[in-house]
């Protein structure tokens, strides 16, 4: 049961556990409602849910939403799906979506809302507004208003940064994460930063990151600035213990290079062996045995390409040759028979980003080819794999080059970096929503901005506190 849960079942199994007081099996299905809220509540069996059910979802702190306007969308469809029995329980409902939590812009659907079911019912009864405005204006509410937390955490590791007082490049051992999204003054939601660890031994850029079993994994990159300063060191920590292992070394020193996880295993994909030296090899690590193996090669050398994983399948998009040349080429990589290209991007493009988000690849920053040398990449690009197809969507405000990127509650995040033209670093977080097609400012980071490596990792509860 665990294995079949999904979107459409999970409410049924709450159920069937309360019912046969299956506790391990009840903790998991709620869990899976309140990391998958969305998607749940566009079922038909959400609309059945009692308004006591409903409520303990909506007070809980680990409810993940693209944000509290969805949630407060997900409440008006429960009631208008048997509105002459529901509306005695809106206020009731009301209570827990947390309206501070939303923007200005956000709050105005609201109002929207409101006029709508007021007119559709000729209703006065049905007015919420002012009660919601009330608390949304509220500074005293607003103190104490819990943010969400959701279980799985945005965390970024390591990278480089120009030192303020010696002007030095200086590497970093910080781990950070991603505690709470904030509403700011306006519009604008900004990230709330919290220390997590300490990298052991030396300092890392160009590495790369993973989540495998709860576990963040940190392999490879530099430590300092010359061709001998490649790392094929591994590192595994566990939030769970707070704690750090040393595991085996890759067979290759690489920097700048993917790191992935698929079918329970790594895979560190290309990368520099030095300086100007990239390698199409390809290795695998099995957390089983803690043993890394050569698998299938890639078709060239690559170095600073961006690689996901979608569906179970490994795509690879960009990134340098081996004459250091921008690529604009997409392929599946399969580890055990090799590559299979599909349609190339418009752009060509390395050191950028490349996320899953609603089916689709999003790719976005990097540098491009200009003549002999690279400029700054600020086209983005969505790629739909069930048509083979690139379509262009809305540019970055900024340059990013050399960061990293994921997905969190629906939206794109790709954080720092700097700009080709003039090395400046660029200081700031931006958020991508594919809902309003616009990128958001919402911060910057505590440490290192550029050449970090981000992934999603869920914490336990003790880092929240």
């Amino acid at each position: 049961m665990h294995e079949q849960i999904d979107a459409n079942s999970c409410l049924d199994l709450i159920s069937f556990a309360e019912a046969y007081g299956v506790t391990d099996l009840l903790d998991h299905a709620k869990d899976f409602v309140l990391r998958n809220f969305w998607e749940v509540s566009g079922t038909v069996k959400f609309l059945d849910l009692s308004a006591e059910k409903l409520v303990d979802f909506l007070k809980c702190d680990g409810l993940c939403a693209p944000s509290e306007l969805a949630v407060f969308r997900a409440v008006i469809s429960w009631i208008e799906a048997s509105p002459e029995e529901r509306l005695n329980q809106a206020s009731l409902l009301m209570s827990g979506v947390r309206f501070p939590l939303m923007t200005f812009r956000e709050f105005q659907e609201v109002r929207a809302i409101n006029l709508r079911m007021e007119s559709a019912r000729n209703r006065t009864d049905v007015e919420l507004y002012l009660a919601a405005l009330k608390e949304f204006a509220n500074q005293e509410t607003q103190a104490k208003c819990r943010v969400r937390t959701p279980k799985r955490a945005l965390v970024v590791v390591g990278g480089d940064q120009l030192h303020p007082d010696t002007g030095r490049r200086v590497a970093s051992t910080e781990v950070w994460f991603a505690h709470r999204l904030r509403s700011g003054t306006g519009l604008v939601k900004h990230v709330e930063w919290r220390k997590l660890a300490q990298i052991p031994d030396q300092p890392k850029f160009r590495h790369g990151v993973a989540a495998l079993g709860e576990k963040l994994y940190v392999i490879g990159g530099c430590y300092f600035y010359t061709k001998h300063d490649i790392m094929k060191s591994a590192y595994r920590f566990d939030p769970e213990q707070n704690s750090w292992r040393r595991l085996a070394d890759m067979k290759e020193f690489r920097s700048n290079f993917s790191l992935i996880t698929n079918e329970g295993r790594l895979f560190a994909i290309g990368g520099d062996k030095e300086i100007n030296a990239n390698v199409e090899s390809v290795e695998t690590y099995d957390p089983d045995t803690d043993s890394w193996s050569f698998v299938h090669p890639l078709d060239q050398p690559l170095s600073g390409q961006a690689a996901t994983v979608c569906n179970g399948a490994i795509f690879i998009s960009g990134g340098f040759n081996c004459k250091y040349e921008c690529l604009v080429s997409l392929f599946l990589y399969h580890p055990e028979g090799g590559s299979t290209y599909l349609s190339d991007m418009t752009f060509d493009r390395a050191q950028h980003t490349m996320e899953v988000l609603r089916g689709c690849l999003y790719v976005a920053g990097g540098v491009c080819n200009l003549r002999k040398f690279y400029t700054d990449q600020l086209v983005c690009e969505m790629y739909c794999p069930s048509t083979d197809s690139w379509s262009v969507f809305v540019n970055l405000p900024v340059p990013h080059v050399g960061a990293p990127s994921a997905v969190l509650e629906d939206k794109l995040y790709v954080l720092e970096g700097y700009s080709q033209e003039d090395y400046t670093e660029s200081g700031l977080v931006h958020r991508f929503d594919p809902s309003t097609n616009r990128w958001e400012n919402v911060g910057r980071l505590p440490g290192a901005v550029t050449d970090i490596r981000a992934c999603l990792i869920h914490l336990p509860s003790h880092f929240r506190q």
